[in-house]
């Protein structure tokens, strides 16, 4: 009984080591889709997903608890928002579906820009919550469209002044 064990045995694991190099050289002469275009997405991908390109020096993914972290020279590209981000770490949490980006962060979007130390997305609310370095400030920098006034006029050509003239109730 034991012999024949051993002998079992002995036949599994020559098997293995005669099918394992056949799977590897299989692998690498018949790739996948995915193998041979990694930037395309499966084709059964939900076509409402949209793509958020990170790029870093160091990434780290936590099956268990849906967290991705990159860390150095982080860059993120997500164009279905329009937003382009730098910072020294961020933090996906794919569960809660918000980006943390913490270290001199610098957000770009449609010609906008905020700069803090530490800044969350929301990703489903479109939102940004800033918080500066200690002792410091948040910078933001905001397009504002030049309109035109109810009578057709530039509000912005018109110098602004901070004291009104004072009118009494009595004058007209």
């Amino acid at each position: 009984m034991i012999l024949k064990h051993k002998i079992s045995k002995s036949l599994i694991l020559k098997g293995l080591f005669l099918i394992l190099p056949l799977a590897i050289i299989n692998s690498i002469t018949n790739p996948t889709t995915a193998q041979i275009n990694p930037s395309q997405p499966p084709k059964n991908q939900n076509s409402t997903s949209v793509s958020l390109t990170v790029r870093s020096d160091i990434q780290e993914a936590d099956a268990r608890t849906g967290v991705v972290t990159a860390r150095g020279n982080v860059q993120i590209n997500y164009p279905a928002r329009k937003i382009q981000a730098t910072a020294a770490q961020a933090q996906y949490f794919s569960r809660e579906r918000r980006i943390v980006l913490s270290g001199d962060v610098f957000i770009l979007q449609d010609g906008n820009t905020i700069r803090g130390e530490t800044i969350t997305y929301l990703i489903d609310e479109g939102r940004f919550i800033a918080l500066p370095q200690v002792q410091g400030q948040v910078e933001s920098i905001y397009v504002v469209p030049a309109g035109q006034g109810p009578n057709g006029e530039n509000p912005l050509a018109a110098p602004f002044n901070p004291k009104p003239a004072f009118k009494t109730p009595m004058s007209r």
